[in-house]
């Protein structure tokens, strides 16, 4: 059940007649030694954590280490229950969760890097938010954790989720792609469905920097988590409509993986570019701009 890209992976999906949760979990059970039940709890664990981290901040707002975020997902919850929201009752869920999930993450709280700390809301901020929209049992979203983790092990393979690599777009686009294709199975979509959406991600975020103000994980990283559900659920939305990709999933992740080093040094993590070279970015960085 090993498989190297997405091209072997929908064979084995195919030959198989099974999802890519199910070849993902049946992958890390041969090559781990580990048994279902065993695997099946560690991932309950892994949701509990998620869940947690993307509760907690509505409640108990939390300042990160920074000063720059804190507060944002209570702001946002009590936007969407005064029916204020515009995006819709799912997508809001999924923005003030992935937002929760930030503040936790900069005030060194507790949560699963997915598939990095700096974006780790995008992936609890979907399933969650569809969790309870859609009033989908806890069993199916720790199967679409496998299948998100299908694409990020495929990403972490063939190319880098790593910002001062590839810039956002491995961090963020990466994500994304895994919420996207997680949440496509989620919906009864196929394996061919799930790398298609996942492709509609990483093309759509193709070229987006790393640029974090004052070198802290904290700003632009939040809004950008929020804007990586909205980019996930769109590419799944079109995905589950019948929309196919002509690029294959293997070749948008080579052309990520070529983008991201071919950006300068100062847009892969730095904080010597983008936003973080604003003097407003200068300025909460260290007080001036320095110049």
């Amino acid at each position: 059940m090993d498989f190297k890209n997405g091209a072997e992976l929908l064979s084995l999906c195919r030959k198989n007649s099974c999802s890519v949760s199910e070849i993902m979990k049946q992958r890390e059970c041969i090559l781990g030694e580990t048994d279902p039940d065993t695997l099946s709890r560690k991932m309950a664990r892994v949701l509990e954590i998620m869940e947690e981290s993307a509760m907690s901040p509505i409640h108990h707002p939390r300042k990160s280490i920074g000063g720059l975020i804190g507060g944002e997902a209570r702001m946002l919850d009590d936007h969407r229950a005064a029916g204020q929201a515009i995006c819709g009752s799912l997508l809001s869920r999924a923005i003030t969760y992935a937002c929760a999930v930030l503040e936790v993450n900069t005030s060194m709280g507790l949560i699963v890097a997915a598939p990095t700390a700096g974006s780790s809301g995008i992936v609890p901020g979907l399933l969650l938010a569809m969790r309870e929209e859609y009033a989908i049992p806890d069993s199916r979203i720790i199967d679409a954790l496998f299948n998100a983790g299908a694409i990020g092990y495929l990403a972490m393979r063939n190319a880098t989720v790593a910002g001062a690599v590839g810039g956002c777009q491995a961090e963020v686009g990466v994500a994304s792609a895994m919420a996207a294709s997680a949440a496509v199975e989620l919906m009864g979509g196929t394996p061919e469905q799930c790398l298609s959406a996942a492709t509609t991600v990483l093309m759509n975020m193709l070229g987006l920097v790393c640029d974090p103000i004052g070198g802290l994980v904290e700003c632009p990283c939040q809004s950008r988590n929020a804007a990586g559900v909205a980019n996930a659920l769109t590419a799944a939305e079109m995905a589950l409509s019948g929309i196919r990709q002509i690029i294959p999933f293997d070749e948008m992740l080579a052309a990520m993986y070529s983008v991201g080093k071919k950006l300068p040094a100062e847009l892969r993590e730095t904080a010597l570019g983008g936003c973080a070279a604003t003097p407003t970015g200068c300025a909460f960085a260290c007080g001036s701009c320095g110049k």
